[in-house]
């Protein structure tokens, strides 16, 4: 009785599976009930909004910085506009509404419990394509650009140019678990995403990622699972092993780089010397910095709209490029699932310098490559240095608009450039 109360339940597991539409069952009675893939629905409790809410209007404010611009962080009247909004105006279930609009999924890898947002396209023929988020992004950095991924010919595009999108939440952020353990760096999340997408039924994907996801990515592309087929980054490891040298010892560009070189030397050269502060204390305590962000909503969104300001295409004022209730999605995300912390972790178990071609290994990257250059990110990775990098680049193209969060800040521009990366590959 008891085996076949065990083949009932993963019976069960697995016709939910096929009624949720995320896969294909062709054998459903040897799906392990643990690798199920589970519909998932938020459900925030009101006790955790009214929580928030009381927070924000405890909060006890520092006086007004001492210069007038933002060289000493974020600015006591931009930081008081955007909590007022969200201590009176932001409706949280309005967003938790346009999530569970979506088709969502949670399922274990490696021990851990993966949310993801799973949309297919109503092309057969559809390039799956898992997209990966980073900090302080999230989901919400990739839902805008589902519609022009999934159903091309509505957003200017062609039928043949459609995928199937896969946008999970990396672990300790969002809706994913939090890890209990340490190990769950981007080699880690790499062997996961393929896991995941395998388990989805798909034997031929590419993988796409800024920030983090670029990262990810770029550890995707030297594992070469079987049916990846090729990588996307907006956010390339392209720095030249002499030139990290110089730079890390903070040493003027020296001479011979062209002007884009140049350039790209100094956008490194600032985020080195002052506007990697941020990432100084979660290398090294992200315990510590989690307290802040776990105990104080306008801590956490102070510290987030500084990287909202620093990254985006807006001359240092992201509520030019997105709006306060984009912002505070986001924000409200790591507060209500509580990943101040554990998110932070992610940069004590890779500590590496993630724009070092040497820190990548990117010369271990045999599968092709395509970079898009956002006038807006960190650096701009001149070509140059991609050629070098990338030993198999199939497209490189600098764009106009957007910045950090190109999926956030546009959604078209983004699926455009996707369906030129990887036509060569479909």
């Amino acid at each position: 009785m008891k085996t076949f109360n065990n083949l009932k339940r993963t019976f069960y597991s697995a016709l939910m599976i096929a009624i949720g539409g995320s896969i294909l069952i062709t054998n459903p009675v040897v799906v392990k009930a643990q690798e199920a893939i589970r519909p998932f629905k938020i459900d925030i409790p009101e006790s955790a909004i009214t929580d928030l809410q009381q927070r924000i209007k405890a909060t006890r404010w520092p006086e007004k910085e001492t210069v007038n611009d933002r060289t000493q962080g974020v600015q006591l009247q931009q930081i008081q506009e955007l909590v007022n909004y969200w201590g009176n105006t932001y409706n949280w279930r309005k967003t938790e509404a346009k999530l569970n609009a979506l088709p969502q999924f949670v399922t274990n890898i490696d021990g851990l419990d993966i949310h993801f947002i799973h949309v297919r396209s109503k092309n057969p023929n559809a390039l799956p394509i898992i997209l990966t988020h980073g900090w302080p992004g999230s989901i919400f950095e990739l839902i805008k650009s589902i519609g022009p991924l999934t159903d091309p010919e509505a957003y200017g595009g062609r039928a043949e140019d459609a995928f199937d999108v896969v946008i999970p939440s990396m672990p300790g952020y969002g809706f994913s678990e939090r890890p209990k353990d340490t190990g769950w760096g981007p080699d880690r999340i790499a062997r996961a995403w393929d896991v995941l997408m395998k388990r989805l039924g798909y034997t031929r994907y590419v993988s796409q990622g800024g920030d983090w996801g670029s990262v990810v990515a770029d550890a995707m592309a030297r594992q070469k699972p079987a049916g990846l087929l090729a990588i996307h980054v907006n956010m390339p490891a392209t720095v030249p092993p002499e030139i990290a040298k110089l730079l890390n010892s903070g040493a003027p560009a020296p001479n011979g780089l062209s002007a884009k070189e140049k350039a790209a030397y100094n956008s490194l050269t600032y985020l080195y010397t002052k506007g990697a502060g941020y990432a100084g204390i979660m290398v090294t305590r992200p315990q510590t910095i989690g307290y802040a962000l776990t105990d104080s909503p306008v801590a956490l969104a102070s510290f987030f709209l500084d990287k909202f300001n620093d990254w985006t295409y807006s001359g240092g004022d992201a509520g030019k490029v997105l709006t306060k209730d984009e912002m505070l999605d986001d924000i409200t995300l790591y507060w209500l699932t509580n990943t101040g912390a554990s998110s932070a972790r992610l940069y004590w178990e890779n500590n590496n310098n993630n724009f070092n071609a040497v820190d990548q290994k990117t010369a271990q990257i045999s599968i092709p490559v395509a970079i898009t250059v956002f006038p807006g990110e960190i650096y701009q990775a001149p070509k140059s240095w991609a050629q070098r990098s990338y030993h198999n680049l199939i497209y490189f193209n600098e764009v106009n608009k957007g910045g950090h969060f190109a999926q956030w800040e546009q959604p078209q521009l983004f699926a455009e450039e996707m369906r030129a990366a990887f036509k060569k590959v479909r």
